[in-house]
């Protein structure tokens, strides 16, 4: 599911990075992360189903507010509803805005975050 989430995030914003954890240091900007906030595997009484359902977080950073709307909104589009191999189906949960801290009011990117239920099967 995380090659699959990236692959089609860089298809939709060719040119915007698009890392899972955390952005390499000295990188600039824009850019997106991606993280797992919860992973829900399936069961039955059987034992695992091989279905998953995860929340991921997409966090798109920019140096201006505008910049970071417009690619939050990219993303939007490409991921809400998404499905495709072994992604079943994805839906947008939340948003939220807000600034990264720094020593500068120049330093500090902003940020609009979003979450996504993914459900998923192992492949």
């Amino acid at each position: 599911m995380e090659e699959q989430i990236r692959t089609m995030l860089r298809d939709a914003l060719p040119g915007t990075p698009i890392d899972w954890g955390s952005r390499p240091q000295g990188s600039g900007y824009p850019g997106v992360v991606l993280q797992i906030a919860s992973d829900t595997s399936g069961h039955t009484y059987d034992g695992p189903d091989g279905l998953s359902v995860s929340r991921v977080q997409v966090d798109v950073y920019a140096l201006s507010y505008g910049e970071a709307r417009v690619l939050a909104r990219q993303v939007r589009s490409a991921l809400d509803g998404y499905r495709s191999g072994s992604v079943m189906g994805t839906f947008r949960v939340g948003e939220r805005d807000s600034r990264e801290g720094g020593s500068g009011e120049a330093e500090r990117p902003f940020r609009v975050s979003q979450d996504f239920e993914i459900h998923w099967r192992f492949a």
